[in-house]
């Protein structure tokens, strides 16, 4: 499937850039390369494109800063985030800064194709990006979280935890694999933060209601999702 979309590349490596351009344009679309956050701010505000790719390490300014400036300028145009990053955290920041989508280096081409695709569809980012569990909602936009219409607020590394939760659901996670993901650091294993953060979070989406999302599985982690 072709798309027919102007797309600006942001990226420091111009051997990147230009081969993220030359498939882009081999399955018809139109390209523009751009390897300064600087530039990409400029071109992104004076010029009509269907999206950006934005490289998220620049030296100049960075992705992330990039992507939020435009949306103070009320640039809506979809953003899709590239990292070498993996961590959880690092999605969550760049989501905050207004980016619609988040691809880790190092990344099959039809991903990117397929990613441009489901932003082409859901259109304009004020439409908002939520995650859905059964009667539990994660709003990104607003880092709130709604469970049977109550709307729950979140610390930032509560709406960290859900959303890593509500990105694996019905899968057992280590504290170790929480910690990488969710803290980006080293675990210590004397240390108690998940637990602590888990706890937190199950009073706000767990507590107050009959069933139960969070599980503690013995010895190993926990596992968010129903288990009837």
């Amino acid at each position: 499937m072709e798309l027919t979309m102007r797309v600006l590349v942001v990226d420091d490596n111009p051997k990147m850039t230009a081969a993220i351009a030359k498939g882009l344009r081999e399955h018809g679309m139109t390209a523009d390369e751009c390897y300064t956050g600087f530039d990409a701010e400029d071109l992104a505000v004076s010029e009509p494109f269907d999206a950006i790719i934005l490289d998220v390490m620049m030296p100049d300014s960075d992705g992330l800063q990039v992507c939020a400036n435009l949306r103070r300028r009320k640039v809506s145009t979809p953003i899709l985030m590239l990292t070498a990053l993996s961590g959880t955290s690092d999605k969550v920041e760049g989501l905050d800064a207004g980016a619609d989508d988040y691809l880790t280096k190092p990344f099959e081409f039809d991903e990117l194709l397929a990613r441009l695709r489901a932003m082409s569809r859901r259109g304009s980012p004020e439409l908002g990006r939520r995650l859905t569990y059964d009667q539990l909602e994660l709003d990104i936009d607003k880092r709130t979280a709604y469970r049977d219409g109550q709307k729950i607020t979140l610390s930032n590394k509560e709406f960290g935890l859900l959303y890593h939760f509500m990105e694996n659901p019905d899968r057992v996670l280590s504290r170790v694999q929480i910690v990488e993901k969710v803290w980006d650091t080293n675990y210590e294993p004397d240390s108690n933060i998940v637990d602590v953060y888990v706890s937190s979070l199950r009073k706000k989406i767990d507590k107050p209601f009959e069933r139960q999302y969070i599980h503690t599985m013995i010895g190993y982690g926990y596992r968010f999702g129903s288990m009837d």
